[in-house]
């Protein structure tokens, strides 16, 4: 009787520990996920909310951020710029109480840039439970004044996070790159990075991307633009490129390629590719447009790139060139108009996802050909977009800037599910994990759950 005793109470452990790991066995590591793509490939999040219905939780978050959620097992970690010890957070459009301005099709309101004075704010990486949505810690990085100012619909925490699941890394652009523990021990700094001028003084955003023992970052701006790989165990610089490229808002894509990996970086002289390993440059290809935002994605050994601001250009590449690879057979196919220009494409199912500029018209291209299965296609509900599409669960969810998600099929035909909204602006790119879906709006985490 005492063995069968111990036996049940040792299966209930075991079963309890399994059971707790299957809840929450996704992660989210990336602005992009893992693959960079956008694609959860196990998850089934809900379809319908709103900004009560199936919100398992919401809890505000100070200050201004549009860097979006990252997700390791139980936690929930993003990034904020929070007013200084007596300075006041300037209010957006939103916050008070205005629908964000209609702008031009080049997506500027006179200049663009913010007219706020520039105040000294604490840039900080915060951590949350992921079931119960309760804050665990927050470490202020750096308290520092910007030196630049930044576009109106733009902040100084843009930046996505990233992880390994042994450290989370919080990029704050020219205030610097810090690494973390998973419980909020700072391991390293790097403040000395450089100062980025950026076009227009419309403000920073690029993130890095972590693969292997390094992490990757860009660095390109209106002065001498660089592509960097630091050991992210220590912080220290690996290598430093030199980059002939204007400000650009892209992160690295990471690919594999006959045993090697390269890091693909759009810009707007030129798409590149580079060595992984020693940052050499490998091939690159023109076409791109201005002020590039967008980041590549691959699938089946290609990888696209695309732009499509005063312009329109996307391409698929086999990583296979050298040097300059226009008009050789390392270029698969091109396309011309209806391109992306701040949301990325997302590859799901072989399928190509992208807006046009950064509106709501929707077209959706077979990957391996440029077939078009549906083009420019209005997403009802859907204006000015900056956060990038993702898919989970059989489905594509399209975020505006108002709080709208659109969820349609992911399918050749264009088919929409259900139209959500969380009630406030959304910038960030959504996280879907498990059946769960992570949505940092202007004032508040969401996490949406039936």
């Amino acid at each position: 009787m005492h063995n069968q005793f111990m036996t049940f109470c040792l299966l209930s452990i075991i079963f309890s520990h399994s059971s707790a790991s299957t809840a929450s066995a996704g992660n989210w590591t990336h602005w992009r996920g893992d693959n960079g793509n956008g694609v959860a490939q196990d998850a089934t999040p809900p379809t319908e909310w709103s900004s009560t219905k199936n919100v398992k939780w919401k809890v505000a978050i100070p200050g201004q951020g549009s860097g979006s959620p990252i997700i390791w097992e139980d936690r929930v970690y993003v990034v904020s710029g929070v007013a200084g010890a007596g300075t006041e957070t300037p209010k957006s459009d939103s916050q008070s109480g205005q629908r964000p301005p209609r702008r031009s099709r080049s997506g500027q309101r006179g200049s663009g840039r913010s007219s706020a004075p520039l105040q000294t704010l604490q840039f900080t990486l915060f951590c949350f439970d992921r079931e119960t949505g309760e804050q665990l810690w927050r470490r202020i990085a750096v308290e520092s004044k910007p030196h630049q100012r930044t576009h109106s619909t733009n902040n100084f925490a843009s930046a996505s996070p990233c992880t390994d699941g042994k450290r989370v890394y919080a990029h704050f652009g020219s205030r610097g790159l810090f690494c973390y523990s998973m419980d909020g021990e700072l391991q390293w700094g790097r403040d000395d990075l450089g100062r980025m001028e950026t076009r227009n003084g419309f403000g920073e955003g690029s993130s890095p991307s972590l693969s292997g023992d390094r992490i990757i970052v860009p660095w390109d701006h209106e002065g001498q633009s660089a592509l960097l790989s630091l050991n992210k165990l220590t912080g220290e610089t690996i290598w430093r490129v030199k980059r002939d490229e204007p400000t650009c808002w892209a992160t690295p894509l990471i690919i594999e390629h006959q045993g090697s990996k390269q890091i693909v970086m759009n810009g707007q002289n030129m798409a590149r590719a580079y060595d992984f390993e020693t940052g050499k440059e490998l091939w690159k290809c023109g076409g791109q447009t201005q002020r590039p935002v967008a980041s590549a994605v691959t699938h089946n050994g290609l990888v696209f790139i695309g732009s499509g601001h005063r312009g329109s250009f996307l391409g698929a590449f086999r990583p296979n060139g050298k040097g300059d690879i226009k008009g050789t057979d390392s270029v698969v196919w091109t396309i011309d108009r209806d391109t992306p220009d701040i949301a990325s494409p997302l590859l799901s199912s072989g399928r190509l996802y992208f807006y046009k500029g950064k509106g709501g018209i929707l077209t959706c291209l077979d990957a391996a050909t440029g077939k078009v299965h549906f083009g420019a296609t209005r997403v009802p509900g859907l204006d000015s977009i900056y956060a990038s599409p993702i898919s989970a669960g059989g489905h594509i969810y399209l975020t505006g800037r108002d709080g709208t998600t659109v969820v349609i099929k992911d399918a050749e035909k264009f088919e929409v599910i259900h139209s959500n909204s969380v009630g406030e602006t959304v910038d960030a790119t959504p996280a879907p994990v498990d059946n769960e879906l992570f949505i940092r709006g202007e004032h508040h985490l969401f996490c949406i759950s039936e």
